[in-house]
């Protein structure tokens, strides 16, 4: 059984195509700008099976011919057995299987300790079923992530390299938020990183919004941005150009 938050039965902004999209509950992150607060918190989720996950998808099979399901949260690899297992049974239906994760809960270490081989296994066991992977980059600097997070960068690094070191297909996402990430070194800084990798078929820069801002309200949570101006999707677009261009140098020298 694993902890959901919520299920949307049209998502068209969480991989390619229609998707069946699982909100998984519990998440060890507190980012500055998270717009599913109401997701933290482990024991908040509702109790489901994967086999009532999948028969729900399979009710309106037909819209995601294109698509698949995807798995986001929260943070899905907090909850790894159950995603495997969701994932697995997708995989025994014909379904395209996407996970949108932080990274965070890749086994830090380099797979030193037993628990670490162990976490590392059942990661391997996880990507035998993921078809593809959404990586939500946050921050290059560590103290600035650290800032913004809550949580140190070294672990999601790590998940991207072994993510191109298993040639797992990756679309990679990272929020621009004015101040924080919208400054050419970072851009810059995550370009150059990208250009190591050769598994990354997409990248997303998405511009900063405070329509989360509502949710901290009603839980009675302080919303640290609150004077952050929202960024316009040009400002995105000249920070995408920026990663872009960025990648471009790194690979050409």
């Amino acid at each position: 059984m694993g902890k959901i938050h919520s299920m949307e039965s049209f998502g068209t902004v969480d991989g390619p195509g229609v998707r069946f999209v699982v909100f998984f509950e519990g998440c060890p992150m507190r980012c500055l700008y998270c717009h599913n607060p109401d997701t933290w918190h482990l024991e908040d989720g509702k109790e489901m099976s994967a086999e009532e996950i999948l028969s729900r998808m399979e009710r309106n099979r037909s819209f995601y011919r294109t698509g698949g399901i995807t798995a986001t949260g929260g943070e899905p690899m907090l909850q790894i057995d159950f995603l495997m297992e969701l994932f697995a049974g997708a995989k025994e239906r014909g379904i395209h299987t996407c996970l949108d994760t932080s990274g965070i809960m890749f086994p830090g270490g380099g797979g030193t300790s037993e628990e670490e081989r162990e976490r590392l296994k059942k990661v391997d066991r996880l990507l035998s079923v993921t078809d593809l992977v959404m990586l939500d980059i946050k921050h290059m600097d560590a103290e600035e992530h650290r800032k913004l997070t809550g949580q140190d960068n070294e672990k999601i690094l790590a998940f991207a390299r072994y993510l191109d070191e298993k040639q797992i297909p990756v679309w990679i996402r990272h929020v621009v938020v004015p101040g924080i990430t919208f400054r050419r070194e970072e851009l810059e800084a995550l370009g150059r990183f990208l250009a190591t990798l050769s598994n990354v078929e997409k990248l997303e820069v998405l511009p900063y919004h405070s329509m989360g801002k509502v949710k901290y309200d009603n839980l009675g949570i302080d919303y640290a941005l609150k004077d952050t101006p929202q960024l316009t999707k040009a400002e995105a677009k000249s920070a995408e150009s920026i990663i872009l261009e960025a990648m471009r140098q790194a690979r050409n020298v």
